[in-house]
Protein backbone atom coordinates (compact mmCIF):
# COMPACT_ATOMS: atom_id res chain seq x y z
CA UNK A 1 0.00 0.00 0.00
CA UNK A 2 2.94 2.08 0.90
CA UNK A 3 4.61 1.57 -2.91
CA UNK A 4 1.21 2.06 -4.20
CA UNK A 5 1.09 5.87 -2.33
CA UNK A 6 4.09 6.65 -3.35
CA UNK A 7 4.14 5.89 -7.09
CA UNK A 8 0.66 7.99 -7.30
CA UNK A 9 2.37 11.29 -5.45
CA UNK A 10 5.52 11.07 -7.54
CA UNK A 11 3.51 10.11 -10.88
CA UNK A 12 3.24 13.61 -12.08
CA UNK A 13 7.36 13.97 -11.39
CA UNK A 14 8.65 10.82 -12.69
CA UNK A 15 6.47 11.19 -16.22
CA UNK A 16 7.88 14.24 -16.72
CA UNK A 17 11.43 13.60 -15.56
CA UNK A 18 11.50 10.52 -18.13
CA UNK A 19 10.10 12.34 -21.06
CA UNK A 20 12.48 15.25 -20.71
CA UNK A 21 14.59 12.04 -20.78
CA UNK A 22 13.27 10.76 -24.19
CA UNK A 23 13.52 14.64 -25.48
CA UNK A 24 17.27 14.76 -24.97
CA UNK A 25 18.06 10.97 -25.96
CA UNK A 26 15.71 11.94 -29.44
CA UNK A 27 17.81 15.10 -30.22
CA UNK A 28 21.10 13.00 -29.91
CA UNK A 29 19.76 10.26 -32.12
CA UNK A 30 18.62 12.95 -34.76
CA UNK A 31 22.77 13.80 -34.63
CA UNK A 32 23.24 10.20 -35.34
CA UNK A 33 20.33 8.57 -36.76
CA UNK A 34 20.56 4.60 -37.65
CA UNK A 35 18.45 5.85 -41.33
CA UNK A 36 19.94 8.87 -42.12
CA UNK A 37 23.63 10.22 -40.71
CA UNK A 38 25.38 6.42 -39.86
CA UNK A 39 24.56 5.05 -42.97
CA UNK A 40 25.89 8.30 -44.84
CA UNK A 41 28.86 8.20 -42.93
CA UNK A 42 29.91 4.83 -44.06
CA UNK A 43 29.03 5.60 -47.35
CA UNK A 44 31.76 8.05 -47.46
CA UNK A 45 34.15 4.77 -46.90
CA UNK A 46 32.51 2.03 -49.00
CA UNK A 47 30.23 1.43 -51.75
CA UNK A 48 28.90 -1.75 -50.18
CA UNK A 49 25.09 -2.13 -49.51
CA UNK A 50 25.62 -4.38 -47.40
CA UNK A 51 27.84 -3.11 -44.80
CA UNK A 52 25.28 0.13 -44.89
CA UNK A 53 22.13 -1.97 -44.86
CA UNK A 54 23.46 -3.56 -41.70
CA UNK A 55 23.88 -0.18 -39.41
CA UNK A 56 20.06 -0.44 -38.53
CA UNK A 57 19.81 -4.10 -38.46
CA UNK A 58 22.31 -4.24 -36.07
CA UNK A 59 21.00 -1.65 -33.71
CA UNK A 60 17.17 -3.74 -34.04
CA UNK A 61 18.77 -7.40 -33.76
CA UNK A 62 20.82 -6.42 -30.88
CA UNK A 63 18.27 -4.19 -28.79
CA UNK A 64 15.61 -7.26 -29.04
CA UNK A 65 17.98 -10.48 -28.72
CA UNK A 66 19.37 -9.74 -25.15
CA UNK A 67 16.39 -8.91 -23.22
CA UNK A 68 14.70 -12.09 -22.51
CA UNK A 69 18.51 -13.17 -21.11
CA UNK A 70 18.62 -9.99 -18.49
CA UNK A 71 15.11 -11.13 -17.74
CA UNK A 72 15.85 -13.11 -14.24
CA UNK A 73 18.80 -10.48 -13.71
CA UNK A 74 15.98 -7.77 -13.87
CA UNK A 75 13.50 -9.77 -11.45
CA UNK A 76 15.72 -10.05 -8.81
CA UNK A 77 16.20 -6.39 -8.34
CA UNK A 78 14.39 -4.83 -5.17
CA UNK A 79 14.98 -1.38 -7.35
CA UNK A 80 15.95 -1.63 -11.24
CA UNK A 81 16.92 1.85 -11.62
CA UNK A 82 20.84 1.33 -10.63
CA UNK A 83 21.20 -1.60 -13.36
CA UNK A 84 19.33 0.99 -15.97
CA UNK A 85 21.64 3.24 -15.10
CA UNK A 86 24.78 0.67 -15.27
CA UNK A 87 23.67 -1.07 -18.51
CA UNK A 88 22.66 2.46 -20.08
CA UNK A 89 26.35 3.15 -19.92
CA UNK A 90 26.98 1.05 -23.13
CA UNK A 91 24.46 2.23 -25.07
CA UNK A 92 25.86 6.24 -24.73
CA UNK A 93 29.61 5.79 -24.61
CA UNK A 94 29.91 4.31 -28.08
CA UNK A 95 28.84 7.77 -29.15
CA UNK A 96 31.94 9.22 -27.94
CA UNK A 97 34.24 6.49 -29.42
CA UNK A 98 32.46 7.15 -33.06
CA UNK A 99 33.43 10.81 -32.64
CA UNK A 100 37.20 9.85 -32.07
CA UNK A 101 37.28 6.91 -35.00
CA UNK A 102 35.83 9.84 -37.41
CA UNK A 103 37.95 12.69 -36.42
CA UNK A 104 41.20 10.29 -36.59
CA UNK A 105 39.79 8.83 -40.06
CA UNK A 106 42.72 10.25 -41.97
CA UNK A 107 45.16 8.84 -39.52
CA UNK A 108 43.67 5.36 -39.31
CA UNK A 109 42.88 4.73 -42.62
CA UNK A 110 39.60 2.95 -44.05
CA UNK A 111 39.67 -0.70 -43.17
CA UNK A 112 40.83 0.06 -39.36
CA UNK A 113 37.66 2.73 -39.66
CA UNK A 114 34.97 0.23 -40.74
CA UNK A 115 35.90 -2.07 -38.53
CA UNK A 116 36.19 0.12 -35.02
CA UNK A 117 33.00 1.59 -36.55
CA UNK A 118 31.21 -1.44 -36.63
CA UNK A 119 32.71 -2.99 -33.75
CA UNK A 120 31.21 0.04 -31.44
CA UNK A 121 27.67 0.03 -33.77
CA UNK A 122 27.37 -3.45 -32.19
CA UNK A 123 28.66 -2.33 -28.48
CA UNK A 124 25.99 -0.02 -28.55
CA UNK A 125 23.27 -2.34 -29.86
CA UNK A 126 23.88 -4.62 -26.86
CA UNK A 127 24.07 -2.12 -24.33
CA UNK A 128 20.94 -1.17 -25.61
CA UNK A 129 19.66 -4.44 -25.48
CA UNK A 130 20.66 -4.78 -21.77
CA UNK A 131 19.46 -2.05 -20.62
CA UNK A 132 16.12 -2.58 -22.51
CA UNK A 133 14.39 -5.30 -20.38
CA UNK A 134 14.97 -2.65 -17.07
CA UNK A 135 13.99 0.65 -18.57
CA UNK A 136 11.07 -0.83 -19.62
CA UNK A 137 10.27 -3.20 -16.49
CA UNK A 138 10.88 0.50 -14.28
CA UNK A 139 8.52 2.64 -16.46
CA UNK A 140 6.05 -0.08 -15.79
CA UNK A 141 6.79 0.31 -11.68
CA UNK A 142 6.33 3.95 -11.37
CA UNK A 143 3.73 5.21 -14.65
CA UNK A 144 0.60 3.04 -13.29
CA UNK A 145 -1.20 0.68 -16.06
CA UNK A 146 -3.87 3.45 -16.71
CA UNK A 147 -1.41 6.56 -17.68
CA UNK A 148 1.16 3.75 -20.06
CA UNK A 149 -0.40 4.84 -22.88
CA UNK A 150 -0.36 8.72 -22.89
CA UNK A 151 3.33 8.56 -21.11
CA UNK A 152 4.61 6.12 -24.20
CA UNK A 153 2.71 8.87 -26.65
CA UNK A 154 3.96 11.81 -25.15
CA UNK A 155 7.27 10.22 -24.73
CA UNK A 156 7.62 8.95 -28.16
CA UNK A 157 6.11 12.14 -29.90
CA UNK A 158 8.92 14.41 -27.92
CA UNK A 159 11.83 12.28 -29.24
CA UNK A 160 10.52 12.15 -32.23
CA UNK A 161 10.22 15.80 -32.88
CA UNK A 162 13.47 16.36 -30.88
CA UNK A 163 14.98 13.55 -33.39
CA UNK A 164 13.54 16.04 -36.65
CA UNK A 165 15.50 19.09 -35.11
CA UNK A 166 18.56 17.36 -34.65
CA UNK A 167 18.78 15.61 -37.81
CA UNK A 168 17.94 19.31 -39.58
CA UNK A 169 21.28 20.58 -37.80
CA UNK A 170 22.98 17.72 -38.52
CA UNK A 171 22.76 18.30 -42.29
CA UNK A 172 23.64 21.79 -41.77
CA UNK A 173 26.88 20.56 -40.16
CA UNK A 174 27.49 18.36 -42.21
CA UNK A 175 26.74 20.48 -45.21
CA UNK A 176 29.47 23.41 -43.82
CA UNK A 177 32.26 21.50 -42.03
CA UNK A 178 34.74 19.52 -43.54
CA UNK A 179 33.27 15.49 -43.60
CA UNK A 180 34.94 13.57 -41.36
CA UNK A 181 35.16 16.87 -38.38
CA UNK A 182 31.43 17.39 -39.30
CA UNK A 183 30.45 13.67 -38.36
CA UNK A 184 32.54 14.36 -35.53
CA UNK A 185 31.27 16.93 -34.15
CA UNK A 186 27.88 15.52 -34.99
CA UNK A 187 28.50 12.26 -33.33
CA UNK A 188 29.58 14.20 -29.95
CA UNK A 189 26.86 16.21 -29.90
CA UNK A 190 25.20 13.29 -29.57
CA UNK A 191 27.34 11.89 -26.64
CA UNK A 192 27.14 15.01 -24.74
CA UNK A 193 22.73 14.97 -25.34
CA UNK A 194 23.10 11.17 -24.37
CA UNK A 195 24.34 12.54 -20.62
CA UNK A 196 22.04 14.52 -20.19
CA UNK A 197 19.61 12.61 -20.83
CA UNK A 198 20.80 10.09 -18.59
CA UNK A 199 21.24 12.76 -15.53
CA UNK A 200 17.79 12.80 -15.90
CA UNK A 201 16.72 9.24 -16.73
CA UNK A 202 18.68 9.27 -12.95
CA UNK A 203 16.56 11.25 -11.24
CA UNK A 204 13.09 8.96 -11.32
CA UNK A 205 11.88 8.49 -7.78
CA UNK A 206 11.65 4.42 -7.90
CA UNK A 207 10.14 2.47 -4.77
CA UNK A 208 11.97 -0.10 -3.41
CA UNK A 209 10.06 -3.28 -3.32
CA UNK A 210 10.74 -6.10 -1.36
CA UNK A 211 11.21 -9.44 -2.51
CA UNK A 212 10.22 -12.26 -0.70
CA UNK A 213 12.65 -15.42 -0.36
CA UNK A 214 10.67 -18.33 -1.79
CA UNK A 215 11.95 -21.81 0.27
CA UNK A 216 11.25 -23.65 -3.18
CA UNK A 217 13.91 -23.45 -6.05
CA UNK A 218 13.06 -20.93 -8.52
CA UNK A 219 11.83 -22.29 -11.89
CA UNK A 220 14.58 -21.68 -14.68
CA UNK A 221 14.11 -19.38 -17.48
CA UNK A 222 13.47 -21.74 -20.31
CA UNK A 223 10.72 -23.52 -17.89
CA UNK A 224 9.39 -20.17 -17.56
CA UNK A 225 9.28 -19.55 -20.93
CA UNK A 226 7.51 -22.36 -22.22
CA UNK A 227 5.06 -21.81 -19.20
CA UNK A 228 4.19 -18.53 -20.25
CA UNK A 229 3.67 -19.77 -24.15
CA UNK A 230 1.39 -22.40 -23.25
CA UNK A 231 -0.56 -20.98 -20.61
CA UNK A 232 -1.42 -17.45 -21.19
CA UNK A 233 -2.92 -17.73 -24.72
CA UNK A 234 -3.65 -14.27 -25.07
CA UNK A 235 0.15 -13.46 -24.64
CA UNK A 236 1.18 -15.93 -27.40
CA UNK A 237 -1.55 -14.77 -29.75
CA UNK A 238 0.12 -11.02 -29.25
CA UNK A 239 3.76 -12.31 -29.69
CA UNK A 240 2.28 -14.14 -33.20
CA UNK A 241 0.51 -10.88 -34.49
CA UNK A 242 3.59 -8.59 -33.47
CA UNK A 243 5.71 -10.81 -35.61
CA UNK A 244 3.14 -10.94 -38.32
CA UNK A 245 3.00 -7.45 -37.98
CA UNK A 246 6.69 -6.71 -38.69
CA UNK A 247 5.83 -8.34 -42.00
CA UNK A 248 2.61 -6.14 -42.64
CA UNK A 249 5.04 -3.38 -42.21
CA UNK A 250 7.88 -4.66 -44.69
CA UNK A 251 6.64 -2.25 -47.36
CA UNK A 252 7.59 1.05 -45.70
CA UNK A 253 10.79 0.64 -46.50
CA UNK A 254 10.27 0.72 -50.08
CA UNK A 255 7.96 3.45 -50.44
CA UNK A 256 10.33 6.42 -51.21
CA UNK A 257 12.64 4.05 -53.63
CA UNK A 258 9.37 3.06 -55.37
CA UNK A 259 7.86 6.81 -55.82
CA UNK A 260 11.67 7.58 -57.45
CA UNK A 261 11.76 4.64 -59.40
CA UNK A 262 8.09 4.76 -61.07
CA UNK A 263 6.80 7.93 -60.09
CA UNK A 264 9.12 10.22 -60.91
CA UNK A 265 9.82 11.40 -57.14
CA UNK A 266 11.98 13.92 -56.90
CA UNK A 267 14.77 14.28 -53.83
CA UNK A 268 13.15 17.40 -52.67
CA UNK A 269 9.51 15.99 -52.88
CA UNK A 270 11.01 12.46 -51.19
CA UNK A 271 11.82 15.35 -48.10
CA UNK A 272 8.77 16.47 -48.10
CA UNK A 273 6.79 12.95 -48.04
CA UNK A 274 9.72 11.78 -44.86
CA UNK A 275 8.59 15.05 -43.41
CA UNK A 276 4.88 13.93 -43.36
CA UNK A 277 5.73 10.71 -41.75
CA UNK A 278 7.32 11.96 -39.08
CA UNK A 279 5.08 14.98 -38.51
CA UNK A 280 2.09 12.04 -38.35
CA UNK A 281 4.26 10.09 -35.67
CA UNK A 282 4.23 13.40 -33.39
CA UNK A 283 1.14 14.34 -33.40
CA UNK A 284 -0.16 10.86 -33.22
CA UNK A 285 1.97 9.46 -30.59
CA UNK A 286 -0.17 11.62 -27.43
CA UNK A 287 -3.39 11.27 -29.15
CA UNK A 288 -3.26 7.35 -29.75
CA UNK A 289 -1.59 7.09 -26.15
CA UNK A 290 -4.69 8.89 -24.96
CA UNK A 291 -7.06 6.66 -26.58
CA UNK A 292 -5.29 3.46 -25.86
CA UNK A 293 -5.73 4.25 -22.22
CA UNK A 294 -9.15 5.17 -22.63
CA UNK A 295 -10.80 2.33 -24.82
CA UNK A 296 -8.28 -0.71 -24.76
CA UNK A 297 -4.56 -0.88 -26.18
CA UNK A 298 -5.77 -3.94 -28.46
CA UNK A 299 -8.37 -1.73 -30.00
CA UNK A 300 -5.67 0.70 -30.87
CA UNK A 301 -3.67 -2.24 -32.58
CA UNK A 302 -6.00 -3.58 -34.45
CA UNK A 303 -6.74 0.16 -35.89
CA UNK A 304 -3.13 -0.14 -36.80
CA UNK A 305 -2.86 -2.91 -39.08
CA UNK A 306 -5.79 -1.88 -41.09
CA UNK A 307 -3.65 1.64 -41.21
CA UNK A 308 -0.81 -0.93 -42.35
CA UNK A 309 -2.79 -2.54 -44.88
CA UNK A 310 -4.89 0.61 -46.54
CA UNK A 311 -1.24 2.22 -46.49
CA UNK A 312 0.37 -1.01 -48.71
CA UNK A 313 -2.91 -0.67 -50.84
CA UNK A 314 -2.72 2.93 -51.42
CA UNK A 315 1.44 2.73 -52.47
CA UNK A 316 0.30 -0.20 -55.09
CA UNK A 317 -2.72 1.43 -56.48
CA UNK A 318 -1.42 5.17 -56.19
CA UNK A 319 -1.06 6.32 -60.10
CA UNK A 320 0.57 9.63 -59.46
CA UNK A 321 2.68 10.95 -56.96
CA UNK A 322 -0.45 13.02 -55.40
CA UNK A 323 -0.96 9.72 -53.17
CA UNK A 324 2.14 9.25 -51.08
CA UNK A 325 1.72 11.98 -48.85
CA UNK A 326 -1.45 10.09 -47.76
CA UNK A 327 0.61 6.72 -47.51
CA UNK A 328 3.29 8.03 -45.51
CA UNK A 329 0.25 9.60 -42.65
CA UNK A 330 -1.42 5.67 -42.61
CA UNK A 331 1.94 4.29 -42.32
CA UNK A 332 2.97 7.10 -39.67
CA UNK A 333 -0.27 5.77 -37.61
CA UNK A 334 0.52 2.28 -38.04
CA UNK A 335 4.19 2.91 -36.46
CA UNK A 336 2.76 4.31 -33.50
CA UNK A 337 0.30 1.83 -33.35
CA UNK A 338 3.49 -0.97 -33.18
CA UNK A 339 5.91 0.84 -31.49
CA UNK A 340 4.59 3.43 -29.09
CA UNK A 341 0.83 0.97 -28.02
CA UNK A 342 2.61 -2.28 -28.95
CA UNK A 343 5.65 -1.47 -25.99
CA UNK A 344 2.64 0.12 -23.38
CA UNK A 345 0.65 -3.13 -24.35
CA UNK A 346 3.19 -5.70 -23.58
CA UNK A 347 3.54 -3.48 -19.98
CA UNK A 348 0.24 -5.19 -19.34
CA UNK A 349 0.79 -9.32 -19.11
CA UNK A 350 2.46 -10.78 -16.05
CA UNK A 351 2.76 -9.39 -12.45
CA UNK A 352 5.43 -6.67 -11.46
CA UNK A 353 7.24 -10.42 -10.65
CA UNK A 354 7.30 -11.70 -13.85
CA UNK A 355 7.01 -8.97 -16.15
CA UNK A 356 10.74 -8.98 -17.22
CA UNK A 357 10.24 -12.71 -18.11
CA UNK A 358 7.15 -11.64 -20.65
CA UNK A 359 9.01 -8.23 -21.96
CA UNK A 360 12.23 -10.55 -22.80
CA UNK A 361 9.90 -13.43 -24.62
CA UNK A 362 8.37 -10.67 -26.94
CA UNK A 363 11.78 -8.99 -27.65
CA UNK A 364 14.00 -11.77 -27.98
CA UNK A 365 11.59 -14.20 -30.04
CA UNK A 366 10.38 -11.57 -31.83
CA UNK A 367 13.88 -10.40 -33.03
CA UNK A 368 14.09 -12.67 -36.53
CA UNK A 369 10.63 -11.23 -37.73
CA UNK A 370 12.59 -8.03 -37.58
CA UNK A 371 15.48 -9.10 -39.25
CA UNK A 372 13.76 -10.75 -41.98
CA UNK A 373 10.95 -9.23 -42.92
CA UNK A 374 12.42 -6.02 -44.74
CA UNK A 375 14.79 -9.00 -46.52
CA UNK A 376 11.93 -10.88 -47.42
CA UNK A 377 10.13 -7.27 -48.71
CA UNK A 378 13.33 -6.87 -50.96
CA UNK A 379 13.34 -10.12 -51.93
CA UNK A 380 9.65 -10.09 -53.16
CA UNK A 381 10.20 -6.80 -54.77
CA UNK A 382 13.64 -7.88 -56.79
CA UNK A 383 12.30 -11.27 -57.62
CA UNK A 384 8.76 -9.68 -58.83
CA UNK A 385 8.20 -6.06 -58.09
CA UNK A 386 7.16 -3.49 -55.81
CA UNK A 387 3.71 -3.99 -56.31
CA UNK A 388 3.72 -7.89 -55.26
CA UNK A 389 5.62 -6.30 -52.21
CA UNK A 390 2.83 -4.21 -51.62
CA UNK A 391 0.34 -6.66 -51.71
CA UNK A 392 1.69 -9.25 -49.91
CA UNK A 393 2.28 -6.83 -47.01
CA UNK A 394 -1.16 -5.38 -46.85
CA UNK A 395 -2.54 -9.45 -46.87
CA UNK A 396 -0.59 -10.29 -43.94
CA UNK A 397 -1.53 -6.34 -42.27
CA UNK A 398 -4.97 -7.98 -42.23
CA UNK A 399 -4.39 -10.96 -41.03
CA UNK A 400 -3.16 -9.33 -38.02
CA UNK A 401 -6.62 -7.42 -37.49
CA UNK A 402 -8.10 -10.30 -37.86
CA UNK A 403 -6.26 -12.42 -35.57
CA UNK A 404 -6.19 -9.08 -33.41
CA UNK A 405 -9.90 -9.28 -33.52
CA UNK A 406 -10.42 -12.52 -32.43
CA UNK A 407 -8.20 -12.33 -29.32
CA UNK A 408 -10.54 -9.64 -28.21
CA UNK A 409 -13.29 -11.50 -28.32
CA UNK A 410 -12.01 -14.15 -26.57
CA UNK A 411 -10.41 -12.58 -23.98
CA UNK A 412 -11.92 -11.27 -20.98
CA UNK A 413 -8.37 -9.72 -19.57
CA UNK A 414 -5.35 -7.66 -20.51
CA UNK A 415 -7.14 -4.51 -20.90
CA UNK A 416 -9.44 -6.13 -24.17
CA UNK A 417 -12.61 -3.82 -25.36
CA UNK A 418 -15.94 -5.30 -27.62
CA UNK A 419 -14.76 -3.92 -31.01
Amino acid sequence: MKSELSILENLKYNFVVNVIDASFFGLGIGFASFTTILPLFVSQLTNSAILIGLIPAIHSMFWQIPQLFMARTVESLQQIKPHVILMTINERLPYLGLALVAFYLPQIGVSVGLVLIFSLLIWQGIGAGLTANGWQSMIAKVIPSKTRGRFFGVQSAAANLLASVGALLAGIILQKIVPNIGFSICFFITFIFMLLSMLFLGLTREPVVEKLISPEPSESLSRSVIRILKSDHVFFGFLITRMIFQFGMMSFAFYIVYGSKFLGMSNSYAGVVTSILLITQVVSNPFLGWIADKWGHLAVLIFGAFASMLSALTAWLAPTLFWIPLVMVLAGLANTTFWTIGIAYTLEFGTDETRPTYVGVLNTLGAPAAILAPIFGGWLADAYSYSVTFIVSAGLSLLTAIIMIIMNRNSSSHDLVNI
